[in-house]
């Protein structure tokens, strides 16, 4: 059997980011709920060729990476240097430190929006020649300022990620003039003597530079959205637990890495569904002990913040308690309430229901507690 090459992503970012306009790096700029940084590591993170997502950031931009990728596993930033130039080698120089790769693909954050597809065409013909690059063809006229109208036919439009044996485009960044400042790093590759193939590029993966480009980026959002959550606890020796938020006096906990909290955890879970944020543990790993005996009311206030970020309100809730014991009745109100209050919301919009398995499976045989949620989320801007 043929081994399959391992194909590390390095993601640039370490520019300012000024001509986007802003307080903040353009790489770093909310669309969709998410930063930059974070659509193109999900982009790249998420195709099943790419072994492992590195990134090179800009000195002092730290606290704004960490902030953009909580609750992703994108490891150590690298720090780069004054040239793009300058970071993409850093970047290789540390790949290679932490154990090489056959083919790297080599990315601007600037380009948020990654097709599967594409990543699938260069791995391909990287594996055929030295490197591989997306491109589009020109749809405008052209015309050489000095020479006239040119055969747009004989030109592309040039994109990233670009794909190229490891071993080589590191080589082909050592040996390149540091006084020489490079467009992308086909043209390092090229000047190595390289041969770098053209495939089909996307309009997906057009490069945001303007502050009007953001509002052309992103898809057009879907008025309402559905999630829904569920989530289970096992009880656990101790004399209270809690439940919508409601400390409730018991003779068992229920266990967890956190309050265990299996009501909010449910909706929690629910929220990020209906963003397509995956689910609680991917931003509150049980492995961080950070998250070790945490009010799970940080949690419903994350995926709540994050819904607001995307432009959308929590228009409504249902959650679905299922258990022997306590008595959820007599704390239904005081549920609705602490529910509320934490998405600050009207209690009109915050249902809670309880229900038994009629003494069937674990919940009946009193060994934990479930919940179901079901939330709405309405699009407040446009």
């Amino acid at each position: 059997m043929v081994a399959q090459p391992k194909i590390v992503a390095l993601i640039v970012a370490a520019g300012s980011g000024n001509r986007a306009g802003g307080d903040l790096p353009k790489q770093y700029r909310i669309i969709e709920g998410k930063a930059l940084v974070a659509h193109a590591f999900d982009s790249l993170a998420e195709h099943p060729a790419i072994a492992a997502v590195r990134f090179v950031i800009a000195e002092g931009q730290e606290p704004l990476f960490a902030e953009a990728m909580a609750g992703r596993e994108a490891g150590v930033p690298i720090i780069g240097g004054a040239e793009r130039q300058q970071s993409v080698r850093y970047g290789l120089e540390t790949i290679e430190r932490d154990g090489a790769a056959d083919i790297v693909l080599i990315h601007d954050a600037a380009r948020p929006f990654v097709p599967a597809e594409v990543i699938d065409r260069l791995v391909a013909a990287s594996s055929d020649h030295g490197g591989a690059i997306p491109v589009l063809q020109v749809i405008d006229s052209l015309v050489h300022r000095n020479s006239g109208t040119v055969r747009r036919e004989d030109y592309a439009s040039v994109q990233t990620p670009q794909a190229f044996a490891f071993d080589a485009i590191l080589a082909a960044h050592r040996a390149w003039p540091g006084d020489r400042i490079a467009t992308d790093d086909a043209e390092i590759a090229r000047a190595a003597g390289m041969d770098v193939s053209l495939v089909d590029g996307d309009p997906a993966l057009k490069k945001l530079t303007f502050a009007e480009d953001f509002g052309e980026a992103a898809p057009s959002p879907v008025p309402v959205r559905t999630g829904f959550g569920y989530d289970v606890h096992a009880f656990a020796q101790g004399d209270h637990l809690w439940l919508g938020g409601v400390r409730i006096d018991h003779d068992r906990s229920l266990a967890g890495h956190s309050d265990a909290d299996v009501a909010l955890h449910a909706l929690t879970d629910a929220i990020l569904g209906a963003l397509g944020e995956g689910d609680i543990g991917s931003h509150f790993p049980p492995s961080d002990r950070q998250w070790k005996g945490a009010p799970s009311q940080l949690f419903l206030e994350h995926a709540a913040k994050l819904a607001g970020q995307a432009g959308y309100a929590i228009g409504n809730l249902d959650v679905t308690i299922i258990c022997e014991a306590p008595k959820i009745g007599p704390r239904r109100d005081a549920m609705r309430a602490r529910i509320a209050e934490i998405l600050a919301l009207s209690e009109n919009s915050v249902s809670i229901k309880a229900t038994t398995t009629e003494r069937l499976g674990f919940t009946g045989r009193r060994e934990g507690i479930a919940a179901q949620a079901v939330v709405t989320l309405v699009l407040e801007r446009a």
